[in-house]
């Protein structure tokens, strides 16, 4: 057997002071996961289906004068395999049931509920309350960190006339209060929604991949039916295989399930339908934008992307005409350590993080979703905005007819030592000039 290693996810930790890497299925088709000596990086490097035990033998002593027995490296391609990190049948096996029972189930389970917030609905409600009723009380302090922007009073009221919403997906403990403003601000209109539709940060997914579900979306208070008019109409115009390719990537993927649970908290626990799309990577565009060479064909631009054009396209027709509420669920900034970065977040880091942040997010208030695009290709995307696809298609959707208003903004430890950070933001679009209206939720145009 060749051992080919599949796209798996890597992270360094220290075992009794000794450097190693830890080998997880980022798909979670196994629960298991494979540690390894730093020092056999370059074993996984190797494996790429080309070379079966006794080649990786002879590269590894080659390429790195390292010795290691045969036996040895047969032992780690079955802890490989055990662990259903490599590319073959076993793993094409437990794909495909996964997949089967996943499309199959009545219903998408909720896999952060009883980890990351209660599963328990009452128990729920009043932690998601509490976060609410501290942004009524506590105004503008109620966020630790400082603000980009001026925050007024006003921006804690809901308002009908919000059409869209920019929401974290970053933990509740961390980013409750950020999450709070801006679904408050925003109640109102989600309340009378009878659609929302939902751009997710697919954090495993190809790049450019717009991956719809079938599946309805569970959370602690009942079930969100998805719309799945809205789903084959949009499938229907890039094609099955684009559209649910990695269909199986809904199952574990927290960025929109965190939004769901919020949507269906301000609506009383009452249901609505959604559209829920998780967005693949933008990582081939932000290089070819940023002029670098040979990693991204020419026409790697987002704005003359066709599938993403149909997409949208396929999607405003769909819901034209419904009150629909549109939520990115994105968090924006990781830098530190903890995102493999070189250096740790230092007091000017922290500063030079909020005044990068503070320029992104004027061309998401302006609406300009080519500005925000080039703004973060400008600096290779150094500071790992994750939430740049469905930021970018939520502006791409509403054709900057709209004005944003910043809700709130933190920067969230994301290590022990205080030396690593994402921020988060919220935020509610408008049509632009609107100040006040009697109508509820705008259609799309």
């Amino acid at each position: 057997m060749n051992p080919k290693l599949r796209s798996i996810e890597v992270r360094p930790l220290v075992d009794k002071g000794q450097p190693m890497l830890m080998l997880r299925d980022p798909l979670a088709l196994s629960d298991k996961a494979v540690i390894l000596p730093q020092t056999l990086g370059l074993l996984l490097t190797l494996c790429d289906g080309s070379r079966d035990v006794a080649g990786l033998y002879a590269a590894l002593l080659v390429r790195a004068g390292l010795r290691v027995a045969p036996e040895a490296i047969q032992r780690v391609v079955d802890h490989l395999d055990d662990a259903l990190l490599l590319e073959n049948d076993r793993f094409a096996h437990a794909y495909a049931e996964t997949l089967h029972a996943y499309r199959t189930a009545p219903f998408r389970q909720p896999v952060l509920a009883g980890h990351s917030y209660p599963d328990d609905p009452a128990t729920l409600r009043r932690l998601l309350d509490d976060y609410l009723t501290r942004v009524s009380v506590n105004g503008t302090g109620v966020v630790p960190g400082l603000q980009v922007m001026p925050v007024s009073r006003a921006a804690h009221e809901s308002h009908p006339d919000v059409r869209a919403l920019i929401s974290p997906h970053i933990d509740y403990q961390r980013g409750g209060p950020v999450y709070a403003r801006v679904w408050g601000r925003a109640a109102e209109a989600v309340r009378a929604a009878d659609l929302a539709v939902i751009f997710g940060t697919d954090h495993t997914g190809s790049e450019g991949r717009i991956t719809l579900t079938r599946q309805h979306y569970a959370t602690p208070y009942g079930t969100l039916p998805t719309a799945t008019d809205v789903v084959e109409a949009i499938a229907a115009t890039i094609g099955e295989e684009a559209a649910f390719a990695e269909e199986i990537h809904h199952r574990r993927e927290h960025s929109i399930e965190l939004a769901a649970v919020w949507l269906h908290h301000v609506r009383g626990g009452q249901p609505c339908q959604i559209v829920p799309i998780l967005c693949g990577s933008f990582r081939h565009f932000v290089a070819n934008a940023a002029g670098a060479q040979g990693l991204a064909p020419p026409q790697a631009d987002p704005a003359t992307d066709p599938t993403l054009s149909a997409t949208l396209d396929a999607l405003r027709a769909a819901i034209a005409g419904r009150r629909v509420v549109i939520v990115a669920a994105a968090d924006l900034a990781h830098i530190g350590p903890a995102f493999n970065d070189s250096f740790p977040v230092d007091r000017i880091r922290y500063a030079q993080l909020q005044a990068a942040d503070e320029i992104l997010i004027q061309t998401i208030t302006d609406g300009d979703a080519d500005a925000f695009f080039h703004t973060i290709a400008a600096e290779g995307d150094r500071r790992n905005v994750c939430g740049l696809p469905p930021i970018y298609l939520t502006l791409r959707l509403l054709k900057g007819n709209v004005r944003g208003e910043l809700t709130g903004y933190d920067r969230c430890p994301a290590d022990e030592q205080n030396t690593s950070f994402v921020s988060v933001c919220g935020m509610v679009f408008q049509e632009a000039g609107i100040r006040t209206s009697e109508s509820h939720c705008s259609p799309i145009p």
